[in-house]
């Protein structure tokens, strides 16, 4: 019997730059965005820390277009995916890595009041049903990902 093994990644954050929606050749929308984590700590010597984290966010098909044309910078999302790690050389032969999460379910936890007092800063994206599909995912190199 094979064992069970589970690549599930889940947070709660504020946008960190607006959402970029690309296409790909086959004509698949893929969105970028980063999210930002806060942990908050007191020390056994009484003293308060806090770390934030940076996480990187992808989304495909529907749930893509679903996050260019409601999320903006600073709204606050849960985000439900799994981990994928992408490497590839550079020119100069050069390794990379990055390491994101590949949303498969998100949910906009803040007000709609407070994103209109966004919207009065930013340009409005528009309005659509929500819903959410679980994305497809096709094989892209890495450099030609737009983010």
């Amino acid at each position: 019997m094979a064992a069970r093994s589970e690549n599930m990644a889940v947070i709660i954050g504020n946008l960190t730059r607006d959402p970029e929606l690309r296409h790909t050749p086959q004509g698949h929308a893929v969105v970028g965005f980063g999210v930002a984590t806060n942990r908050q700590w007191t020390t056994s010597e009484g003293e308060k820390r806090e770390d934030t984290q940076f996480h990187e966010i992808t989304a495909w098909n529907r749930l893509a277009e679903i996050c260019d044309e409601f999320l903006t910078k600073g709204r606050k999302v849960y985000i439900k995916g799994r981990l994928r790690t992408r490497n590839w050389d550079d020119e100069s032969g050069t390794r990379h890595y990055r390491t994101e999460i590949v949303a498969e379910d998100m949910i906009i936890l803040d007000s709609r009041r407070a994103q209109s007092r966004r919207a009065e800063v930013s340009a409005d994206k528009g309005s659509g049903s929500e819903g959410s599909e679980s994305p497809a995912e096709e094989k892209v190199d890495p450099k030609d990902m737009p983010f």
